[in-house]
């Protein structure tokens, strides 16, 4: 066999072209992997469509939250073993060797390779992985379930890490999305108290269900009011919605002391008023996945049953109608390519 099937990105804006692709030979250090599922998520559908600043070369393959088993070794792989269940991951490597690499921030090298981006990804029935980088899936895993946990969870579980925030102290998880619905079970699950807020009354009732004990809808009314008033203002708040307005409106959430980490990426800016950032001390940071360890971490937090994501899932063929469907955000929770159900 020379090719495979795989969802390919031959021109920006475009639909993808569900084809045949060559099928990937691991070289030193990589391994061949026959994915199960695979994770849908945003970066995908930006990488599609060619709008971020750097942008990836087609043709390419994208997908970052892939799982499947081990098929073939590359020379010098010694981490990795044949029919081991692995995953993928945004970041695909990275150079080792750099200041941020070395000091624990290997999220920031900036000679990283990105998994469905600047090398190919998940969407197909084969990917070859980095051995260093790629995540060893805990025994017993639903590898459809744990798939999100690849990019959504991990991103969520290092930016409340980032917040600082203390077990028995509050936390906002600002959207409750793809993303949201994962950081309000870390966060239970790392012992803070959760405040959800969202413009959907479904998804503050998920938030409700996986453990928030405050929610509330900004559509109706004033989140930073009711959070001022009733707790005094947030320890920490994850922003991890997809409208700027949300990024600002972080910043009145907050108590004197409290730290903002940004998750999501929409186009644009926000206000950002300095009187306020200063007189109260704030931090705004932000944050972008996780390394190796964070990685390890958030899957042992999966393994232990504390998180549960919400998935649905898709065959391959459907990957441009799934798209349309986060373009109109009417995706509950995240969707994962079946490859499994394909064969």
């Amino acid at each position: 066999m020379s090719t495979m099937t795989a969802a390919v990105v031959d021109e920006f804006g475009a639909e993808l072209a569900v084809r045949d692709y060559d099928l990937p030979a691991p070289g030193p250090g990589q391994a061949l992997v026959r994915l199960i599922a695979s994770g849908v998520c945003h970066t995908d559908l930006h990488a599609a469509e060619g709008d971020w600043p750097v942008r990836p070369t087609p043709p390419f393959v994208p997908g970052h939250e892939g799982v499947g088993i081990v098929e073939e070794l590359g020379e010098g792989v010694t981490d990795l073993s044949v029919g081991q269940m692995v995953g993928n991951a945004w970041l695909w490597s990275a150079c080792g060797s750099c200041e941020h690499c070395r000091s624990g921030w290997e999220t920031l090298c900036e000679e990283q390779v990105n998994g469905g981006y600047t090398v190919d990804g998940s969407f197909g029935e084969y990917m070859i992985v980095d051995a260093r980088f790629a995540a060893a899936i805990p025994e017993g895993s639903d590898p459809h379930e744990v798939a999100p946990v690849l990019c959504a969870g991990v991103t969520v579980y290092k930016g409340l890490k980032c917040t600082g925030v203390r077990p028995g102290q509050w936390v906002v998880i600002s959207g409750i999305g793809g993303l949201g619905h994962l950081a309000v079970q870390y966060a239970v699950a790392m012992g803070m108290r959760v405040i959800a807020v969202d413009i959907a009354e479904e998804k503050l009732r998920l938030a409700a269900e996986h453990g928030a004990e405050i929610t509330l809808n900004a559509s109706t009314s004033d989140p930073a009011e009711e959070i001022q008033r009733r707790v005094g203002g947030s320890h920490g708040v994850l922003v991890t919605a997809v409208h700027p307005a949300a990024f600002g409106q972080a910043i009145s959430m907050t108590r004197r002391g409290g730290t903002i980490v940004f998750n999501g990426l929409p186009p644009g800016d926000f206000p950002a008023p300095i009187f306020d950032i200063v007189l109260k001390g704030l931090t705004i940071r932000g944050s972008i996945v996780g390394t190796r360890q964070d990685m390890v971490e958030a899957l042992e937090i999966y393994s232990r049953g504390q998180l549960r994501p919400r998935v649905s899932t898709r065959s391959l063929a459907e990957i441009n109608t799934v798209f349309d469907e986060m373009r109109r955000g009417a995706i509950d929770g995240r969707v994962v390519i079946d490859f499994a159900g394909d064969r």
